[in-house]
């Protein structure tokens, strides 16, 4: 193993790590209604990833990336569709972590990236292996008896899943630059979180800067707890294979998973598990699929002398 890809799965093991403890941050701030959360994340995001892109000398990239996406108008409603699906799963995200619903927020996490193959099969036509079709049917069996058991559909669980698949699939479109991406998804958004605060300060019922000091600290700190993750998985990935990256975005749920029974405290019973299992199979059976096609080496055959 390179320096380089040694480095690479630090950056991206960290971030995934950094995303798995993200409850703690909101369960701190969970005074705060869930809305209001979202404003100042979307709002403080767009100033911290700004400072950033002068301090590293990216301004100018982002200038001339926002004047070409004003121009072109297929990228600049992909833009407007990436923000408003990041905006929806930060706040479902955020909503389910502070009303004491983490499993099924972990839930979500694990069936993304059969979301986003399933996507790629309807959108992109692109082809599923049977390897990919038994583990959707895993996936699914364990999806079936969490919704027998709870009464009702996980739509949790599914709202994460497919905003952050359709994101995905929306990012693939734009493939601009992870600091400037973000930058420029934020200030789309930024205007109606501006708004949005404005109005609840206005109503008397703004907690930034009305709260403590801690309150607002962890308001305001909430762009670089959005930015820093993200910025160490752009540079993690990139320097590792997909299917390493495939295997450690597991991290991030299991983590979740773990605080919601072990340090809050959330219902886990036995049909749980055993839903739980099924997906965890299903997880297995599609990463060594992936893993196996990965890491096969074409043969050269020597040429006669």
């Amino acid at each position: 193993m390179g320096t380089e890809e040694r480095k690479g799965i630090i950056y991206t093991a960290f971030a995934y790590t950094l995303w798995g403890l993200l409850p703690i941050y909101w369960k701190l701030v969970e005074h705060v209604p869930a809305d209001e959360i979202l404003a100042n994340r979307i709002f403080w995001s767009f100033w911290f990833m700004l400072i950033l892109l002068v301090a590293t000398r990216q301004f100018k990239a982002f200038r001339s990336e926002t004047f070409s996406l004003l121009k072109r108008k297929k990228r600049f409603a992909a833009l407007v569709t990436a923000s408003v699906l990041i905006s929806i799963n930060w706040f479902v995200y955020i909503w389910a972590v502070n009303s004491g619903q983490m499993v099924e927020a972990s839930l979500g996490y694990y069936i993304n990236p059969l979301v986003s193959v399933l996507l790629g099969v309807l959108v992109l036509k692109e082809l599923m292996s049977r390897a990919q079709v038994l583990s959707f049917v895993l996936a699914l069996i364990g999806v079936l008896i969490l919704t027998i058991s709870y009464g009702q559909f996980p739509w949790i669980a599914f709202i994460l899943a497919f905003s952050f698949g359709l994101y995905g699939l929306v990012k693939k479109m734009l493939k601009v630059n992870a600091a400037i991406g973000l930058t420029l998804e934020t200030l789309t958004i930024m205007p109606i979180a501006l708004l949005y605060l404005g109005y609840l300060g206005t109503a008397g019922d703004l907690a930034l800067f009305n709260v403590s000091f801690g309150t607002d600290f962890l308001l305001v700190a909430a762009g670089a707890a959005t930015a820093i993750p993200l910025l160490l998985f752009a540079n993690g990935a990139q320097r590792i294979p997909l299917f390493m990256v495939g295997f450690l975005q597991y991290i991030a749920p299991t983590i979740t998973l773990i605080l919601g029974v072990f340090f809050y405290g959330e219902p886990f019973n036995a049909v749980d598990l055993i839903s739980f299992i099924f997906i965890w199979m299903g997880l297995a059976v599609f990463t060594i699929s992936r893993t196996k096609w990965a890491m096969q080496v074409p043969v050269r055959r020597k040429k006669a002398v």
